[in-house]
Protein backbone atom coordinates (compact mmCIF):
# COMPACT_ATOMS: atom_id res chain seq x y z
CA UNK A 1 0.00 0.00 0.00
CA UNK A 2 3.05 2.45 0.57
CA UNK A 3 5.44 3.00 -2.21
CA UNK A 4 9.15 3.15 -0.72
CA UNK A 5 10.63 0.34 1.63
CA UNK A 6 10.65 3.00 4.15
CA UNK A 7 7.43 3.75 3.89
CA UNK A 8 6.08 0.04 4.24
CA UNK A 9 8.55 -0.52 7.65
CA UNK A 10 7.28 3.04 9.42
CA UNK A 11 3.64 2.07 8.57
CA UNK A 12 4.27 -1.39 11.06
CA UNK A 13 2.65 -4.50 9.54
CA UNK A 14 0.20 -2.81 8.31
CA UNK A 15 2.86 -0.98 5.70
CA UNK A 16 3.13 -4.21 4.23
CA UNK A 17 -0.34 -5.06 3.06
CA UNK A 18 -0.04 -5.29 -0.97
CA UNK A 19 2.91 -5.43 -3.01
CA UNK A 20 1.73 -8.91 -3.75
CA UNK A 21 3.68 -11.39 -5.95
CA UNK A 22 2.27 -12.19 -9.74
CA UNK A 23 3.43 -15.75 -10.67
CA UNK A 24 2.82 -17.95 -13.86
CA UNK A 25 1.23 -21.70 -13.39
CA UNK A 26 3.71 -24.26 -14.95
CA UNK A 27 1.97 -27.43 -14.36
CA UNK A 28 -1.77 -26.47 -14.55
CA UNK A 29 -1.47 -24.23 -17.95
CA UNK A 30 0.30 -27.14 -19.63
CA UNK A 31 -0.95 -27.06 -23.44
CA UNK A 32 -2.86 -23.90 -23.25
CA UNK A 33 -3.64 -20.99 -25.20
CA UNK A 34 -2.45 -18.19 -23.12
CA UNK A 35 -0.37 -18.05 -20.29
CA UNK A 36 -2.39 -17.35 -16.51
CA UNK A 37 -0.74 -15.44 -14.02
CA UNK A 38 -2.25 -15.31 -10.38
CA UNK A 39 -1.77 -12.31 -7.88
CA UNK A 40 -0.81 -14.02 -4.64
CA UNK A 41 -2.93 -12.10 -2.19
CA UNK A 42 -2.93 -14.91 0.10
CA UNK A 43 0.75 -13.58 0.74
CA UNK A 44 -0.66 -10.12 2.76
CA UNK A 45 -0.24 -9.81 6.23
CA UNK A 46 -3.46 -11.19 7.16
CA UNK A 47 -3.48 -14.03 4.47
CA UNK A 48 -6.01 -12.33 2.15
CA UNK A 49 -7.00 -10.11 -0.42
CA UNK A 50 -9.15 -8.15 1.90
CA UNK A 51 -6.31 -6.86 3.86
CA UNK A 52 -6.35 -4.19 1.61
CA UNK A 53 -9.84 -2.91 2.05
CA UNK A 54 -9.28 -3.25 5.75
CA UNK A 55 -6.85 -0.97 5.77
CA UNK A 56 -8.35 1.44 3.12
CA UNK A 57 -11.40 1.70 4.79
CA UNK A 58 -10.15 2.38 8.30
CA UNK A 59 -7.94 5.05 6.63
CA UNK A 60 -10.67 6.77 4.61
CA UNK A 61 -12.95 6.52 7.83
CA UNK A 62 -10.20 8.16 9.80
CA UNK A 63 -9.76 11.18 7.38
CA UNK A 64 -13.06 11.90 7.48
CA UNK A 65 -13.28 11.51 11.67
CA UNK A 66 -16.34 8.76 11.17
CA UNK A 67 -13.72 6.53 13.43
CA UNK A 68 -11.64 7.55 16.31
CA UNK A 69 -9.66 5.68 19.30
CA UNK A 70 -11.36 3.78 21.03
CA UNK A 71 -14.86 3.48 18.85
CA UNK A 72 -16.05 -0.13 17.68
CA UNK A 73 -16.46 -1.37 14.51
CA UNK A 74 -18.73 -3.77 13.11
CA UNK A 75 -18.67 -5.76 9.84
CA UNK A 76 -20.62 -8.30 8.07
CA UNK A 77 -17.66 -10.56 7.09
CA UNK A 78 -17.38 -14.24 5.06
CA UNK A 79 -13.95 -14.38 7.62
CA UNK A 80 -11.24 -12.37 5.43
CA UNK A 81 -12.45 -9.15 5.77
CA UNK A 82 -12.91 -9.52 9.64
CA UNK A 83 -9.32 -10.54 9.50
CA UNK A 84 -8.05 -7.67 7.78
CA UNK A 85 -10.04 -5.48 10.01
CA UNK A 86 -9.30 -7.50 13.07
CA UNK A 87 -4.81 -6.29 12.24
CA UNK A 88 -6.20 -2.46 11.64
CA UNK A 89 -8.31 -2.71 15.66
CA UNK A 90 -5.02 -4.41 17.07
CA UNK A 91 -2.26 -1.65 15.59
CA UNK A 92 -4.69 1.18 15.77
CA UNK A 93 -6.50 0.48 19.16
CA UNK A 94 -10.04 0.03 18.15
CA UNK A 95 -12.37 -2.84 19.38
CA UNK A 96 -14.02 -5.02 16.64
CA UNK A 97 -17.39 -6.99 16.35
CA UNK A 98 -17.71 -9.64 12.94
CA UNK A 99 -20.89 -10.84 11.83
CA UNK A 100 -20.11 -14.10 10.34
CA UNK A 101 -23.03 -16.39 8.60
CA UNK A 102 -23.01 -20.18 9.71
CA UNK A 103 -22.01 -21.33 6.54
CA UNK A 104 -18.04 -19.61 7.15
CA UNK A 105 -15.32 -22.08 8.07
CA UNK A 106 -14.88 -22.85 12.33
CA UNK A 107 -10.87 -21.64 11.43
CA UNK A 108 -12.59 -17.99 10.12
CA UNK A 109 -14.28 -18.00 13.91
CA UNK A 110 -11.26 -19.37 15.55
CA UNK A 111 -9.07 -16.92 14.01
CA UNK A 112 -11.20 -13.96 14.69
CA UNK A 113 -11.56 -14.83 18.41
CA UNK A 114 -7.73 -15.31 18.27
CA UNK A 115 -7.29 -11.93 17.21
CA UNK A 116 -9.41 -10.47 19.69
CA UNK A 117 -12.73 -9.84 17.67
CA UNK A 118 -15.93 -10.93 18.90
CA UNK A 119 -17.72 -13.35 16.53
CA UNK A 120 -21.26 -13.34 16.31
CA UNK A 121 -22.59 -16.65 13.67
CA UNK A 122 -26.20 -15.97 12.13
CA UNK A 123 -28.35 -18.45 10.10
CA UNK A 124 -27.57 -18.76 6.67
CA UNK A 125 -30.64 -16.32 5.78
CA UNK A 126 -31.74 -14.25 2.75
CA UNK A 127 -30.36 -10.89 2.28
CA UNK A 128 -34.15 -9.72 2.84
CA UNK A 129 -34.44 -11.53 6.44
CA UNK A 130 -33.46 -9.56 9.41
CA UNK A 131 -31.02 -12.93 10.65
CA UNK A 132 -29.41 -12.29 7.76
CA UNK A 133 -25.68 -11.56 8.49
CA UNK A 134 -25.37 -7.77 6.77
CA UNK A 135 -28.66 -6.80 8.71
CA UNK A 136 -27.72 -7.92 11.64
CA UNK A 137 -24.07 -5.69 11.44
CA UNK A 138 -26.26 -2.80 10.25
CA UNK A 139 -28.73 -3.34 13.01
CA UNK A 140 -25.97 -3.37 15.49
CA UNK A 141 -24.01 -0.37 14.23
CA UNK A 142 -27.03 1.56 14.37
CA UNK A 143 -28.78 0.55 17.64
CA UNK A 144 -24.79 1.10 19.24
CA UNK A 145 -23.28 3.44 17.76
CA UNK A 146 -20.54 1.66 16.41
CA UNK A 147 -18.97 2.36 13.28
CA UNK A 148 -20.18 -0.39 10.12
CA UNK A 149 -17.01 -0.56 7.48
CA UNK A 150 -19.58 -1.90 4.94
CA UNK A 151 -17.65 -3.06 3.18
CA UNK A 152 -20.56 -4.38 0.15
CA UNK A 153 -21.22 -0.76 -0.34
CA UNK A 154 -18.03 1.18 0.82
CA UNK A 155 -16.70 3.43 -1.90
CA UNK A 156 -13.50 3.00 -0.26
CA UNK A 157 -12.91 -1.10 -0.94
CA UNK A 158 -13.44 -0.30 -5.18
CA UNK A 159 -10.69 2.74 -4.49
CA UNK A 160 -8.07 0.88 -3.44
CA UNK A 161 -8.35 -2.11 -5.86
CA UNK A 162 -8.16 0.89 -8.71
CA UNK A 163 -5.39 2.27 -7.22
CA UNK A 164 -3.29 -0.82 -5.86
CA UNK A 165 -4.11 -3.86 -6.96
CA UNK A 166 -4.16 -2.75 -10.51
CA UNK A 167 -1.43 -0.52 -10.84
CA UNK A 168 0.56 -3.56 -9.50
CA UNK A 169 -0.88 -5.89 -12.17
CA UNK A 170 -0.30 -3.24 -14.65
CA UNK A 171 3.50 -2.51 -13.82
CA UNK A 172 4.35 -6.56 -13.48
CA UNK A 173 2.59 -7.25 -16.49
CA UNK A 174 4.79 -4.66 -18.56
CA UNK A 175 1.05 -2.77 -19.19
CA UNK A 176 -0.06 -6.24 -21.40
CA UNK A 177 -3.50 -7.80 -19.83
CA UNK A 178 -5.75 -10.26 -21.96
CA UNK A 179 -7.79 -10.92 -19.61
CA UNK A 180 -8.67 -10.33 -15.37
CA UNK A 181 -10.93 -13.46 -14.59
CA UNK A 182 -11.92 -12.89 -10.26
CA UNK A 183 -14.90 -13.70 -8.40
CA UNK A 184 -17.38 -11.27 -6.34
CA UNK A 185 -17.63 -11.29 -2.89
CA UNK A 186 -18.25 -7.86 -2.60
CA UNK A 187 -17.27 -6.70 -5.91
CA UNK A 188 -14.73 -4.36 -5.58
CA UNK A 189 -11.24 -5.94 -6.80
CA UNK A 190 -13.23 -7.26 -10.45
CA UNK A 191 -14.81 -3.26 -10.01
CA UNK A 192 -11.90 -1.51 -9.21
CA UNK A 193 -8.96 -3.87 -11.07
CA UNK A 194 -11.68 -3.74 -14.39
CA UNK A 195 -12.02 0.13 -14.97
CA UNK A 196 -8.87 0.71 -14.51
CA UNK A 197 -7.70 -2.39 -16.78
CA UNK A 198 -10.53 -1.33 -19.33
CA UNK A 199 -8.55 1.98 -19.94
CA UNK A 200 -5.11 1.15 -19.70
CA UNK A 201 -5.65 -2.51 -22.07
CA UNK A 202 -8.25 -1.85 -24.48
CA UNK A 203 -9.07 -5.32 -25.44
CA UNK A 204 -8.54 -6.82 -22.13
CA UNK A 205 -11.67 -8.97 -21.45
CA UNK A 206 -13.21 -9.00 -17.86
CA UNK A 207 -14.29 -11.92 -16.72
CA UNK A 208 -16.85 -13.03 -13.81
CA UNK A 209 -15.61 -16.69 -11.91
CA UNK A 210 -19.27 -17.43 -10.48
CA UNK A 211 -19.75 -20.57 -7.73
CA UNK A 212 -22.75 -22.43 -9.56
CA UNK A 213 -25.72 -21.40 -6.70
CA UNK A 214 -24.68 -17.77 -6.96
CA UNK A 215 -27.31 -15.67 -9.16
CA UNK A 216 -24.49 -13.48 -10.51
CA UNK A 217 -23.77 -15.13 -13.37
CA UNK A 218 -26.74 -14.88 -14.74
CA UNK A 219 -27.37 -11.23 -13.85
CA UNK A 220 -23.82 -10.17 -15.54
CA UNK A 221 -25.50 -12.16 -18.61
CA UNK A 222 -28.48 -10.95 -19.00
CA UNK A 223 -29.11 -8.00 -16.22
CA UNK A 224 -31.57 -11.29 -14.19
CA UNK A 225 -30.65 -12.70 -11.28
CA UNK A 226 -30.36 -16.03 -11.47
CA UNK A 227 -32.09 -18.91 -9.13
CA UNK A 228 -30.60 -18.11 -5.35
CA UNK A 229 -28.91 -22.45 -4.84
CA UNK A 230 -26.51 -23.64 -1.96
CA UNK A 231 -22.65 -24.12 -2.37
CA UNK A 232 -19.90 -24.67 -0.43
CA UNK A 233 -17.02 -22.25 -1.75
CA UNK A 234 -17.01 -19.39 0.97
CA UNK A 235 -16.43 -15.46 0.05
CA UNK A 236 -17.74 -15.29 -3.71
CA UNK A 237 -21.11 -15.43 -5.17
CA UNK A 238 -24.46 -13.70 -3.81
CA UNK A 239 -28.33 -13.78 -4.18
CA UNK A 240 -28.24 -10.26 -4.93
CA UNK A 241 -25.31 -7.91 -6.53
CA UNK A 242 -23.43 -5.70 -3.81
CA UNK A 243 -23.23 -2.69 -4.68
CA UNK A 244 -19.74 -2.03 -5.35
CA UNK A 245 -20.21 -4.72 -8.43
CA UNK A 246 -20.18 -2.46 -11.81
CA UNK A 247 -21.87 -5.05 -14.18
CA UNK A 248 -21.00 -2.44 -16.85
CA UNK A 249 -17.38 -3.48 -16.23
CA UNK A 250 -17.96 -7.15 -16.90
CA UNK A 251 -17.54 -9.00 -20.25
CA UNK A 252 -18.68 -12.16 -19.44
CA UNK A 253 -18.98 -14.83 -16.75
CA UNK A 254 -17.77 -18.29 -16.04
CA UNK A 255 -19.99 -21.03 -13.95
CA UNK A 256 -17.97 -23.20 -11.31
CA UNK A 257 -19.04 -26.10 -9.83
CA UNK A 258 -17.89 -26.80 -5.88
CA UNK A 259 -16.16 -30.03 -7.12
CA UNK A 260 -13.94 -28.35 -9.85
CA UNK A 261 -13.27 -25.18 -7.52
CA UNK A 262 -11.73 -27.49 -4.60
CA UNK A 263 -10.60 -29.94 -6.35
CA UNK A 264 -8.60 -26.64 -8.56
CA UNK A 265 -7.28 -25.95 -5.42
CA UNK A 266 -6.07 -28.88 -4.19
CA UNK A 267 -4.15 -28.82 -7.48
CA UNK A 268 -3.04 -25.44 -6.64
CA UNK A 269 -1.45 -26.38 -3.31
CA UNK A 270 -0.14 -30.12 -4.62
CA UNK A 271 1.16 -29.12 -8.13
CA UNK A 272 1.84 -25.20 -8.04
CA UNK A 273 3.23 -24.82 -4.26
CA UNK A 274 0.47 -21.78 -3.68
CA UNK A 275 -1.84 -22.57 -0.51
CA UNK A 276 -4.51 -20.91 -1.23
CA UNK A 277 -8.11 -21.36 -0.43
CA UNK A 278 -11.79 -22.61 -2.66
CA UNK A 279 -12.34 -19.29 -4.02
CA UNK A 280 -8.46 -19.61 -5.88
CA UNK A 281 -9.96 -22.75 -7.43
CA UNK A 282 -13.15 -21.10 -8.74
CA UNK A 283 -10.63 -18.22 -10.25
CA UNK A 284 -8.16 -20.57 -11.41
CA UNK A 285 -10.82 -22.83 -12.98
CA UNK A 286 -12.41 -19.99 -14.51
CA UNK A 287 -9.08 -18.47 -16.10
CA UNK A 288 -7.90 -21.86 -17.68
CA UNK A 289 -11.22 -21.86 -19.52
CA UNK A 290 -10.80 -18.38 -20.53
CA UNK A 291 -6.75 -18.78 -21.14
CA UNK A 292 -7.56 -22.28 -23.39
CA UNK A 293 -9.85 -20.65 -25.98
CA UNK A 294 -7.11 -18.26 -26.64
CA UNK A 295 -7.88 -15.03 -28.86
CA UNK A 296 -6.50 -12.86 -26.40
CA UNK A 297 -3.72 -10.06 -26.77
CA UNK A 298 -1.71 -11.15 -23.55
CA UNK A 299 -2.56 -13.24 -20.70
CA UNK A 300 -4.95 -14.33 -18.56
CA UNK A 301 -4.30 -12.70 -14.99
CA UNK A 302 -6.93 -13.98 -12.12
CA UNK A 303 -6.73 -13.60 -8.11
CA UNK A 304 -5.89 -16.04 -5.33
CA UNK A 305 -8.03 -14.84 -2.97
CA UNK A 306 -6.86 -16.08 0.58
CA UNK A 307 -4.62 -18.91 2.62
CA UNK A 308 -5.39 -22.68 2.74
CA UNK A 309 -4.79 -22.38 6.71
CA UNK A 310 -8.93 -21.29 7.27
CA UNK A 311 -10.31 -23.82 5.45
CA UNK A 312 -7.90 -26.48 7.74
CA UNK A 313 -11.23 -28.41 9.18
CA UNK A 314 -13.60 -28.33 5.61
CA UNK A 315 -13.67 -31.73 3.90
CA UNK A 316 -12.35 -30.63 0.62
CA UNK A 317 -8.97 -29.71 2.34
CA UNK A 318 -8.80 -33.58 4.52
CA UNK A 319 -5.67 -35.27 3.02
CA UNK A 320 -8.53 -38.63 1.66
CA UNK A 321 -10.15 -36.18 -0.56
CA UNK A 322 -7.09 -35.32 -2.86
Amino acid sequence: MHETPGHRCAGGILGHVGGTPLVPLRRLTAGLAAPVLVKCEHLNPGGSVKDRIAVAIADDAEARGLLRPGMTIVEATAGNTGVGLALVAAARGYRLVCVLPEKMSADKRAALATLGAEVIVTPNAAPSHPDNFRRVAERLARERGWFLADQFNNPANVEVHARTTAAEILAQTGGVVGAFVAGAGTGGTITGVGRVLKRACPKVQVVLADPIGSGLAQWVESGTLGPDGAYAVEGIGASEPPGNLDRAVIDAAERVSDAESFATARRLIAEEGLLVGGSAGTNVAAALRVAARGGLEGPVVTVLPDSWDRYRSKPWLQPHAV
